[in-house]
């Protein structure tokens, strides 16, 4: 049999492992919470619920506390909520009869769900009676049910909120039902509870908190003992004190520090410190997985960079704290959160800061590029469309209306007179009564119900309107009440000294519609509405005309 001394030595060449095994020389026992856990194991009806972020030490402890289940003659069960598949969370049912069967595995029972199974009854009732009548009544010493890694139904609010106020239910239960008596109950999670949970219907709210600390500055000179370094001392101080300065009492980090100087002694602490940061330090796996994470989650990324850029502690997002805290990355000091460890703010200071500020700069440039984009197919004084972007929607709406075989509509419209009142009234005048008219086209055009239908301005004093799966009838309609609107605005004329026939500004209209077809080009439209528009102003102005070519749907108006 191997002595204590062996085991150690052969320990120190394996590298940390998630959880720390029974006969594990280098597990380090945080009293007082194990002595409380332990001792809240023998009180009936117990609720102990243990909370601390990922990889600090909660798997090692549960696996103590079902040794101590077993020594103490309970029975126990050990449900790892990561086991449970995604299509077992799709409802409330499915996820308590996986449970269910889960459990009576554990307890080496052959599951008998459909003969409890009431779906009158519910799958919470079902459930309870499942294990009231069949797994306790079956059990003579109590039963220790540990179930670890309960965020992970978190995300699955309806499930959650159903099977935590289940679980507060039978801690009520324990309190007048002997059978319930024996449950002791232990929830294990990184997070905070962040879900919407009634805290009044879980088990949130009763029992022991337990919030496993970090290693002390003499946890860690013991644990570096129990590798074989020589920290005793002023030096062994100093040594835990600068282990501790860069990743605090994070067991993980700090058991990772401890077995690669016990393992490597060429490379000296101050070495493995200034490298830790680095992607060629000793944490490079680890580190570039919580950034993965955070980068698979902007929300999270962003809200870290908010305590990384306070500069001193800041309040968050309760949600968004808890998740991180639950990574680890941030502790609450007080009522307000910081960065949990100089390791952190080092390393991720160079690949979040740095990253998003260069992501803002692609952005930005990525927002100038639209805007000119977006601006070469815009008018500058009206806003609307300009005839290159008219070009072509109604190129893009002529061969989908092709395949479609519905009516395209197109309305050009002329300011009549628009040089006569620049003369009178000056080039800011006219540029005005442009954007007025404009503004009475966008209006009219959008008011009606298609979102496809589209205003432009053509020309200087033209504008146009493309208005899909329309006919002519409604496009007319449409231009009359363009028309009226415009001399609704009242722009006044000099119509004495010029002679001229409205005192107001008008607008000239011509209305043209077809079914597109595939021999045809959008170019048979335009032509067709220009050519009714240019006679119309040589007839009579302050008028709408339809092509008497192109107008489809014409002969139904009234």
């Amino acid at each position: 049999m191997a002595t204590n001394y062996e085991r150690q030595h052969s320990a120190t060449t394996e590298f940390p492992c998630d959880s720390e095994p029974l006969d594990s020389p280098f597990y380090i026992a945080r009293p007082p919470v194990e002595e409380q856990i332990y001792q809240e194991l023998t009180r009936t009806g117990s609720v102990i619920r243990i909370q601390s972020p990922h990889k600090t030490g909660k798997t090692s402890l549960v696996l103590r506390l079902l040794d101590y289940a077993k020594q103490s003659g309970f029975s126990s069960v050990y449900v790892d909520f990561q086991q449970a598949e995604a299509a077992v969370c799709t409802s409330l049912d499915k996820f308590l009869r996986w449970f269910c069967g889960y459990v009576s595995h554990q307890l080496d029972l052959t599951p008998v769900l459909d003969h409890y199974w009431d779906e009158d009854t519910g799958s919470k009732v079902s459930c309870t009676i499942y294990f009231e009548n069949y797994l306790l009544k079956n059990l003579n010493p109590p039963l220790v049910l540990i179930l670890n890694d309960v965020d992970q139904i978190f995300e699955y609010s309806p499930i959650s909120q159903e099977f935590f106020s289940l679980l507060r239910s039978w801690h009520e239960q324990g309190k007048q039902n002997v059978l319930w008596q024996k449950l002791r109950l232990v929830v294990v999670h990184s997070t905070e509870v962040y879900t919407d949970l009634n805290i009044n219907q879980s088990p949130f709210n009763v029992g022991v908190a337990i919030k496993l600390p970090e290693f002390s500055l003499e946890q860690i000179q013991e644990l570096a003992q129990r590798y074989g370094l020589n920290w005793t001392g002023d030096v062994g101080q100093k040594n835990a004190q600068a282990l501790q300065a860069m990743v605090g009492g994070h067991p993980y980090l700090v058991r990772l520090a401890i077995y690669h100087l016990a393992n490597f002694p060429e490379k000296s602490l101050q070495q493995l410190l200034n490298e830790a940061p680095t992607m060629a330090g000793i944490y490079s796996v680890y580190l570039r997985r919580q950034l993965a994470s955070l980068q698979q989650n902007p929300e999270l990324a962003t809200t870290f960079k908010q305590v990384m850029s306070a500069g001193i502690s800041v309040e968050l997002d309760p949600i968004l704290a808890f998740k991180l805290e639950g990574m680890g990355l941030i502790k609450l000091q007080g009522y307000q959160y910081t960065v949990a460890c100089e390791l952190y703010r080092q390393y991720f200071t160079l690949h979040i800061l740095e990253e998003q500020n260069a992501q803002e700069k692609i952005e930005q440039l990525q927002r100038q590029v639209q805007e000119l984009h977006r601006l070469s197919y815009t008018d500058e004084l009206t806003q609307l469309a300009n005839q290159r972007y008219f070009d072509i929607y109604l190129e893009q709406q002529w061969q989908r209306l092709t395949q479609e075989q519905s009516p395209l509509s197109l309305i050009l419209l002329e300011i009549d007179y628009l040089k006569i009142y620049n003369n009178t009234h000056g080039q800011k005048a006219a540029d005005e009564c442009v954007r007025l008219v404009a503004n009475v086209i966008s209006d009219v055009v959008s008011s009606h119900e298609s979102h496809q239908r589209l205003p432009v301005r053509y020309k200087e004093a033209e504008f146009a309107a493309i208005l899909p799966h329309t006919t002519a009838n409604s496009a007319f309609k449409i231009a009359e009440l363009i028309r009226k609107q415009v001399k609704k605005l009242g722009l006044a004329h000099q119509e004495t000294l010029y002679g001229l026939p409205a005192p107001v500004v008008t607008v000239s209209l011509a209305v043209g519609c077809t079914i597109p077809q595939k021999k045809g080009t959008s170019s048979v439209l335009v032509n067709a509405v220009s050519e009714t528009l240019q006679q119309s102003v040589l007839i009579k102005r302050d008028r709408t005309y339809i092509s008497t070519t192109l107008n489809y749907g014409f002969r139904n108006l009234r």
